[in-house]
């Protein structure tokens, strides 16, 4: 016998083969349970303590499975998929994780059968594939004007949050910002900026029915002069600077050497000169309200409180573009190059309220804005921060419809329609594909399954029921009424989903499943850095860089 020759270090730890799978669906299996009770309108919300000591309650998946700090690789990676999922489309963070835990559980089967990992891969993409084309078969186009419907679709998205107690509140707010802020690219084509352009203002106090969306724009500022500058202009004129209107000082420090006493004396006028110049060129165009980015000295407020000027400082660069975008100002960069289409008349009121201990500057009332705020009030912190990711899911979707308005039945009822139509499908599938194919069928139920087991129906016989309605492609809109668990026609019961957000949680749940199958080996235990002198030897020597001057190899103790 040759001795046994050892190639990795003895610190690594190297799996393969079966076991690898195995440990990597059991990790994405409990990853899904963990979300699993949060599909749904009958959902259980999950409290999480998150580093800081805050606690986070929620039940949008995505929120929960970022707080989670995860050992296994497996469950890392699924973790991403509701990440995509939400920055892409928004909504159904969490049936993506119950998908793609369904499609790897069903693969177990194959692999204790020693099926290859590839094999079953194409089977789901070819899966994947046809139930992508089943979507396109029953999703039915809208009419994105229709204000009903966009509220059923939007209602039919937070029904299974936290909020849906509110009722339309919630569902109304959305729409009314996405509408807003929608720009026609041309084409049909509409794009909708949330993150640009809706900002989400939380005001701890009132109640959550005083939440609005705000025909304009609101800063958590007050003029700078409160006693002198007016509170409450009616259609002001709005200039909008980003720069400084203060004397400018030296780059570097720099030195004057003043020989005699006046000349001092010329120089504080020469400042004061300087400033009067700014603010001449400013108010040369009559504004109302002037607001910069950057600082505004003493002395240009007294000047603009003597001409009857409000004037805001320091607002934030992403403020201001809000400001701009609602009342048709456009940020002026010098002074000097101020023209009378830089001014925005767009606004029909500016006022400065006091809401709870803070006070508050709104630009409202304007004619066609295109940014705009939402004002969430309530009673803690918990809730608003709740409110607030049920809205952002709710202003997603809505977007989703206005850039592509097709509707698909919600409900688990497209689920179902699939998983018939390729139940039906496999039987022309060739070879031994067509097995892996009909599981990835199978898997498809899970998403009405565990709706049906958040109501605390019987499931076998809902799920029986169901699947005699679907049986042979007809029936298509039927699924489970989340609410009572009835097996109901989800067009009566306006329950839908947008097409993209389903379409993109089907593409991203299979190909996330075969990522992970196909993975056959995990070596684990990688150093991450030597210490210095240890095993390097007189190789080559350490140059340190910047990035690792504070890293752990400063001095060996």
């Amino acid at each position: 016998m040759h001795a046994p020759v050892l190639v990795l270090k003895d610190s690594l730890k190297r799996e393969s083969g079966t076991k690898v799978h195995h440990a990597n669906i059991q990790a994405s299996k409990a990853v899904a349970d963990i979300i699993r009770t949060t599909l749904g309108p009958r959902s259980m919300l999950k409290m999480l303590l998150d580093a800081g000591g805050g606690i986070v309650v929620t039940n949008d998946g995505n929120a929960i499975l970022r707080e989670l700090d995860l050992a296994h690789p497996a469950a890392k990676s699924m973790i991403e998929l509701s990440r995509t999922q939400d920055e892409e489309v928004g909504d159904g963070t969490t049936s993506v994780i119950v998908l793609a835990g369904e499609m790897l559980h069903v693969a177990e089967a194959f692999i204790d059968k020693n099926y290859h990992p590839t094999v079953i891969c194409r089977a789901y993409n070819k899966a994947l594939e046809d139930a992508i084309a089943v979507l396109d078969k029953i999703a039915m186009p809208i009419d994105v004007k229709d204000r009903s419907t966009m509220l059923g679709l939007v209602k039919s998205c937070i029904g299974t949050k936290f909020t849906s107690q509110f009722g339309d509140l919630i569902a109304d707010l959305a729409i009314d910002a996405t509408t807003t802020v929608g720009v026609d690219l041309g084409q049909g084509l509409r794009e909708v900026d949330i993150k640009k352009y809706i900002k989400v203002e939380k005001v701890p106090g009132g109640q959550l029915e005083d939440s609005k969306v705000l025909k304009g724009v609101m800063i958590n500022k007050d003029v700078v002069v409160p006693g002198k500058m007016r509170r409450k202009i009616v259609n002001p004129r709005i200039i909008l600077l980003d720069c400084p209107l203060e004397y400018k000082k030296g780059e570097n420090q720099t030195n004057a050497e003043l020989v005699r006493e006046e000349d001092w004396a010329i120089l504080l006028k020469m400042e004061e000169e300087y400033i009067e110049n700014l603010c001449a060129q400013i108010l040369k165009f009559k504004p109302d309200l002037v607001i910069t980015e950057k600082g505004l000295s003493d002395l240009a407020c007294h000047y603009f409180g003597k001409a009857g000027v409000s004037a805001i400082r320091r607002l934030r660069k992403t403020d201001n573009n809000r400001v701009a975008k609602a009342c048709g100002a456009v940020i002026v960069n010098r002074p000097d190059e101020l023209q009378e289409s830089d001014v925005g008349t767009g606004a029909g009121l500016f006022e400065v309220k006091k809401i709870g201990d803070e006070f508050f500057a709104f630009i409202v009332d304007c004619k066609d804005p295109k940014a705009c705020t939402v004002l969430l009030r309530g009673a803690s912190k918990d809730l608003l921060n709740e409110v607030e990711r049920n809205l952002q899911d709710a202003m997603s979707v809505a977007r989703n419809i206005i850039k592509n308005p097709k509707l698909v039945p919600g409900g688990g009822a497209t689920e179902l329609t699939v998983s018939a139509s390729l139940k039906k499908k496999s039987s022309s599938v060739e070879g031994i594909e067509k097995w892996p194919y009909e599981a990835a069928a199978i898997a498809f139920e899970a998403i009405p399954r565990t709706l049906a087991q958040n109501c605390g129906v019987n499931v076998i016989r809902a799920m029986t029921a169901l699947q005699g309605k679907h049986a042979n492609d007809e029936n298509s809109w039927i699924g489970i009424d989340g609410n009572t668990g009835a097996v109901a026609d989800m067009k009566e019961q306006k329950i839908w989903d947008a097409y993209n957000v389903k379409a993109q949680t089907f593409k991203t749940a299979i190909e996330a499943a075969c990522m992970l199958l196909r993975i056959d080996d995990i070596v684990s235990g990688i150093k991450k850095k030597q210490a210095p002198g240890a095993g390097q030897g007189p190789s080559k020597p350490m140059v340190e860089t910047e990035a690792d001057a504070d890293g752990e190899q400063i001095l060996p103790d």
